[in-house]
């Protein structure tokens, strides 16, 4: 398989508090969308990077996680995956911390360790985790529902 390459755009006018910007996405599925200081650090309506981030996280390992399933012979119904991301101020700018991973899968003829250690396998395989782990806390939980 050849090298895949995927595309973003990040516009900003103004300025940090007053300003405004959009994204896009390659795919075009967002495009022009708006984000603002508002709606990174005090919860307007609308999206932000750091929403987006843990979006693809939540995404990606949800994927992972159902290829490492399949590898070992389980058939997942479904993974679900609720990604939580902390952004914390440090030295005057800010940080993005910590993940949280909350995962909840239905998968017949598994039990919950099982499902526990393939969710921990999971994670190396997974793209966006590997991109994020150096220097994040990534939590993760693991519930066979």
């Amino acid at each position: 398989m050849s090298n895949i390459t995927r595309t973003g755009r990040g516009v900003w006018s103004g300025d940090l508090r007053g300003g405004q910007g959009r994204l896009s996405l390659g795919s075009g599925v967002l495009e022009d969308e708006p984000y603002s200081f508002k709606t990174r650090f005090k919860n307007a309506p609308g999206t932000n990077p750091d929403e987006l981030i843990a979006a693809a996280h939540a995404a990606c390992y949800s994927m992972a996680f159902a290829g490492a399933l399949s590898e070992k012979g389980y058939e997942p119904e479904a993974i679900e995956t609720h990604a939580t991301i902390t952004l914390e101020p440090v030295d005057g700018g800010f940080k993005i911390s910590k993940m949280h991973l909350e995962v909840r899968g239905r998968v017949p003829e598994i039990d919950q360790d099982t499902f526990q250690r393939v969710a921990d396998e999971a994670d190396k395989g997974c793209p966006v985790s590997n991109l994020l782990r150096p220097g994040l806390e990534i939590e993760r939980e693991a519930t066979l529902t």
